[in-house]
């Protein structure tokens, strides 16, 4: 298929790595299928893709072009995730304009095939707007759980409901958030802590909880929804979700196995989209290890410590006396010194390695890794479970720590940590995740789901990888 008869999709994610990696491997099988690709990044990433990667990866691939558009925040050459919502707030108000500026440029331009329809992540729903107005479909892809997006769905009838906002800070505290929560569709008998975090707030106007209400309403709107997870997973999330939301929802994960599954074309695989530079060393230092040796211990883009929770960790892994790859991002800790102890350094010097950043599918498909700390946010959830790798979560906000209990109490394959960190309660976890019987079991339900997601993505008779089929079919026809 030329690049005059392709058709176009125009990929628009919202502006942090989280969101970022999964809408390129959307965007990557699009343009497998023969698909022309516009990828629209903010001028800010944009700037930190061409320190992170060099400028001579931008543009080299035919059919697949990057385009910018401001977020409106103040010029920054920071080399880190902005104030997430100065972001929010940002990119609601300020987008729609020099978006639907680039649409028109596209649609009226002769070097790119005409604009066939938008894939916008559901916080960038500004897109709808824009869509609308061109009269192309505007599919919303919500990069994270499907059960995170039931619980924002119901942020209004816990409002109507008087769960939240919180009267008052001391409700953090009192016991009120184990409060079970028996009327949400295949979540029943969560407790209020484990629904997507900030419905905790006490001010009914906070920024984050009003974003993320409106812009998951707002997944009402668009032609489609498409989700990375697969049926078996979320399967009573997903059913009652479709008797939400009017238009059809695409479950089309875990896109790294269906990516792994459909034969690149042009080098597309090659793109990459991380906003840090990768360190050097891991992957080799991890191909010394035994089978299943090593902890491997992250937690994301944006999620941020104090420097005690940091020495926490890091005394409580010494403790373990486990070998651990530990990613420690430079802006990690907030606000204060992201330098760990010289004592753990000299502590751990046979048995860890610590690094700025890496290419975590990488390190989870890598046999020597056995266990995984994490955040629990989505894209490391299913990686882990792509991997067979049983995690540790120790989610940080939104809906992180929904997955960790649906991790823990719905799919088995993990435990929790306390939000107030102990260096005992890491070494005992770590200990129990690596050697126990119970570590044991979790690692088998981890390999269980790993079988199952393979099944979803490797076969035309695969639900997931049926539902991508039918999401390009209703691409080309709508």
């Amino acid at each position: 298929m030329g690049s005059s008869s392709s058709p176009h999709a125009v990929c628009v994610p919202f502006p942090a790595q989280g969101h970022i990696n999964p809408m390129l491997q959307l965007a990557k099988l699009l343009h497998q299928k023969g698909f022309h690709i516009t990828f629209v990044n903010t001028e800010y990433n944009h700037r930190r893709l061409l320190r992170s990667r060099g400028p001579d990866f931008i543009n080299k691939i035919p059919n697949f072009r990057f385009e910018t558009i401001p977020d409106g925040l103040p010029p920054s050459d920071a080399d880190c995730t902005q104030d997430v919502p100065s972001l929010c707030a940002a990119t609601q108000k300020n987008c729609l304009a020099p978006f639907r500026k680039l649409l028109s440029k596209l649609m009226n331009s002769r070097e790119v095939p005409p604009v066939s329809c938008v894939v916008s992540d559901c916080f960038m729903s500004f897109t709808i707007k824009a869509s609308q107005e061109v009269k192309i479909p505007d599919f919303l892809f919500w990069t994270a759980s499907a059960c995170g997006l039931m619980g924002y769905l119901h942020y209004r009838t816990l409002i109507e409901k008087g769960f939240t906002p919180l009267k008052d800070a001391s409700y953090l505290t009192n016991g009120y958030l184990e409060t079970k929560i028996d009327w949400i569709g295949g979540m029943e008998g969560i407790p209020l802590k484990a629904l997507p975090s900030f419905i905790t707030t006490t001010d009914r106007e906070d920024i984050l909880f009003n974003f993320v209400m409106s812009e998951a309403e707002n997944a009402r709107n668009g032609s489609g929804v498409i989700v990375n997870t697969f049926d078996e997973l979320e399967d009573q999330v997903l059913k009652h979700l479709s008797s939400i939301l009017p238009n059809p929802i695409y479950t089309v994960g875990p896109i790294q196995f269906l990516l792994q599954n459909n034969r690149e074309k042009n080098g597309v695989n090659s793109i990459k989209t991380n906003l840090w530079k990768d360190q050097s060393g891991y992957l080799e230092w991890l191909d010394s290890k035994q089978p299943k040796s090593v902890v491997y211990v992250n937690f994301g883009s944006i999620t941020t410590m104090t420097f005690k929770q940091l020495v926490e960790f890091a005394w409580g892994l010494a403790n373990s006396k486990k070998e651990f790859l530990w990613i420690i991002r430079p802006d990690v800790v907030n606000g204060d010194s992201t330098i760990v102890p010289v004592k753990f350094l000299e502590e751990v010097k046979e048995r860890g390695f610590l690094a700025s950043w890496c290419q975590q599918e990488e390190v989870l498909s890598h046999f020597a890794i056995g266990g995984f700390l994490t955040h629990a946010g989505w894209n490391s959830t299913l990686e882990s479970l792509c991997g067979g790798v049983p995690v540790i979560c120790w989610p940080f906000f939104a809906e992180q720590v929904t997955n960790s209990w649906f991790c823990r109490n719905k799919w088995g394959m993990g435990m929790e940590i306390g939000h107030d960190v102990s260096r005992n309660e890491i070494e005992k976890l770590v200990n129990e995740l690596m050697n126990d019987d119970g570590g044991n079991e979790i690692r088998k339900k981890a390999e269980e789901w790993k079988r199952k997601a393979e099944m979803a993505t490797s076969s035309p008779t695969g639900l997931s990888y049926m539902n991508f089929e039918k999401l390009i079919n209703n691409f080309l026809l709508s």
